[in-house]
């Protein structure tokens, strides 16, 4: 994994992937290392985030390296009219190693391919965010002790949701039954379909999945991203789709955990916060590892 980039979830092997959250154990139980002492990290925002830039920021100062970058393309040169390549060819002079979120789907891939330093994809459009992925993936080995022979079940925005998307196809290296739950607006993309079809996997589509929420072991709730529809009244029409209630997890499993990528808005009652079963803030923070592992990867570190 020495000096590549990580633009799609497809970049890294199952034993990459194994590796990596073996890594991020190690990270979680010493998390205060110098490994990056010396190396600059960019930051390149062109899109609003919270826990993203800042667990990568977090990572970056505990493994003991520089941040440089920007947390809205309002405060770059894009304003200007600069070019995406002249942009990361620019960077790629102040750094060893660029973190890119961009609304524009396939913009991580076409930096990787200017830049003169590694990129990592912290999300393109709807496309992917490979980096959420390993620390959902994370969370779920945590909390099941294992990544096989899972009942996954996807909540929300599938059409949009790029965390759903990556998740989707790393879950595919292990025996993962699929539920995708969604309103008929924003199933699942054919593309993903076909997908698991070609590698033997079940999936089943549900419009509700209040009568079948014993049979799951992880629950990936999502929002309904206003932000990626062309039609606000698209948007007004399926935005409270879902909405998850503490009493719902009745007879559910023990394992049972619920998983959001977050921001969360509405599509997880706070009354679900005390349960034992909702780990979403703790998977926020297993990014942080995670991300660790990652760029001390990348950059040979490790």
């Amino acid at each position: 994994m020495k000096n590549k980039s990580l633009i799609s979830i497809n970049d890294y092997s199952k034993e990459d992937i194994i590796r990596t959250l073996d890594l991020a154990e190690g990270f979680e139980k010493n998390p205060n290392q110098k490994l990056l002492e010396g190396k600059v990290i960019a930051t390149l925002f062109f899109e609003p985030s919270t826990r993203t830039r800042l667990s990568f920021e977090s990572a970056i100062n505990r493994l003991g390296g520089k941040v440089i970058g920007f947390a809205s393309k309002d405060s770059s040169s894009v304003q200007k009219g600069e070019s995406l390549k002249d942009t990361i060819k620019t960077v790629s002079n102040y750094s060893d190693l660029i973190v890119m979120r961009h609304p524009l789907e396939g913009s991580a891939r076409y930096a990787s391919e200017v830049a003169d330093v590694p990129v990592i994809n912290a999300g393109d459009g709807a496309n992917q965010h490979p980096t959420q992925t390993m620390l959902d993936l994370y969370s779920i080995r945590k909390t099941q002790n294992s990544l096989e022979n899972l009942n996954l079940f996807v909540v929300g925005d599938l059409k949009y949701g790029r965390t759903v998307h990556s998740l989707l196809m790393a879950m595919a290296y292990f025996q993962t039954s699929y539920h995708f739950v969604s309103p008929p607006e924003l199933r699942i993309p054919e593309e993903y379909k076909m997908f698991l079809q070609k590698k033997k996997l079940d999936y089943h589509e549900h419009t509700d999945f209040s009568d079948i929420i014993s049979d799951a072991d992880i629950i990936y709730m999502t929002r309904i991203q206003r932000e990626r529809f062309s039609d606000p009244m698209e948007y007004e029409k399926t935005k409270n789709s879902y909405v998850l209630e503490n009493t719902m997890l009745e007879g559910t499993k023990d394992n049972l955990r619920i998983l959001h990528p977050l921001p969360r808005v509405n599509e997880i009652n706070e009354d679900v916060d005390n349960s034992n079963k909702a780990y979403y803030f703790p998977q926020a923070l297993n990014g942080v590892f995670t991300r660790m592992a990652i760029m001390s990867s990348i950059l040979g570190l490790q």
